[in-house]
């Protein structure tokens, strides 16, 4: 590799030798030469050196001009820059790579930040879609309220409707922190050996009044090996899948909540009998906000953020979740979560 500090070296020892080798020979050949003389082989010596040097800081200073150039251009918002080692100066392959890493750090954060930019603005646009529907019936109805000879069964039912929209608009900031704190990495979870059979008993229990009220069925079936997690947000995987399938499958309906250990993962599959999702890509329905045409509409009281919960709780414990329609009708979710060493208590 050429170093810098060579080429000073090897310039020196060049203009030292022929020094030495002209002095030889003019005083070999003219003896020792008169002050004119001198001078003029002074000036003669020099300017040779002159010359040399030009030629020789050229090819020093090409490697560091051609990455200026490039840093420039960089600057300028030119992202076909290249800016890599081409071998012809060590220090300058060293301050290339330097700049290599640097330009890779700043394509990477400016990534990640048009990125986050962009989920910022689409969440703000859905947020402000989700709020628009409940805070119009709240106002419609309070309007409503106003007509001072409505009688007092219309006037029960408008304030059950500003109610249960204003519960809606409860649990959607409740699921909006939540969400937030997941994506942003704040959610402090204490993690530890949990048993997946006694979370789905809890939210068994847990959903039972409602389960009831919709005449559905829910079953646990299997074991499945402990996994390392937090309890609280493990419960709440499974609860929002509980309820989100019990919305569904109508009175007599049957959701089983199937615990099992494929390999060195532990299964939990919420299945139910219900109307699946359609023809939809599975992907979208771990969107904010989605909803499709079908069954799994607005009217069934969700805040559209459930299945975004689960995913992001769920990626946060190294697992993963995938929905798919069930063969013989209904829609299956599929939770995957690493199992528990036997060693970890």
């Amino acid at each position: 590799m050429r170093r810098l500090q060579s080429f000073y070296a090897l310039l020196a020892t060049i203009f030292a030798v022929a020094a030495a080798v002209l002095t030889f020979f003019v005083v070999g050949i003219f003896g020792v030469p008169d002050i004119a003389t001198s001078i003029w082989l002074l000036f003669v010596g020099a300017s040779f050196v002159f010359i040399l040097s030009l030629v020789i800081g050229h090819y020093l200073a090409e490697p560091l001009t051609d990455l200026h150039t490039k840093a420039q251009a960089f600057m300028q918002g030119d992202a076909r820059v290249d800016i890599k080692p081409d071998g012809k100066l060590y220090e300058a392959d060293e301050l290339a790579e330097d700049f290599a890493a640097l330009s890779s750090q700043t394509k990477s954060k400016m990534s990640d930040l048009s990125v986050q930019q962009n989920r910022q603005t689409r969440f703000i646009s859905d947020v402000a879609h989700e709020l628009r529907t409940p805070l119009t019936a709240i106002r419609g109805n309070a309007e409503t309220l106003m007509d001072p000879d409505m009688p007092p069964a219309l006037r029960e039912r408008f304030c059950q409707t500003i109610i249960n929209e204003s519960e809606r608009l409860t649990r959607l900031s409740n699921d909006l922190l939540t969400l937030q704190h997941i994506e942003e990495g704040t959610d402090q979870m204490v993690m530890k050996r949990v048993n997946l059979h006694d979370i789905a008993e809890r939210v068994v229990d847990a959903l039972g009044p409602m389960i009831e009220e919709n005449g559905a069925h829910v079953r646990i079936e299997g074991e499945a090996p402990d996994v390392l997690g937090n309890p609280d947000r493990l419960q709440q995987v499974v609860y929002n899948l509980v309820a989100n399938a019990s919305r569904f499958v109508g009175e007599n309906g049957h959701v089983i909540i199937r615990l099992e250990g494929l390999g060195d993962k532990s299964v939990v599959s919420v299945i139910d009998d219900g109307p699946g999702f359609g023809d939809i890509d599975p992907k979208l329905l771990f969107t904010r906000f989605y909803r499709g045409d079908n069954s799994r509409a607005r009217n069934t009281g969700g805040s559209g953020l459930g299945l975004s919960i689960v995913k992001g709780i769920v990626e946060g414990h190294d697992g993963t979740i995938e929905a798919f329609n069930a063969a013989g009708g209904g829609a299956c979710f599929v939770v995957s979560l690493p199992s528990v060493h036997d060693h970890i208590r």
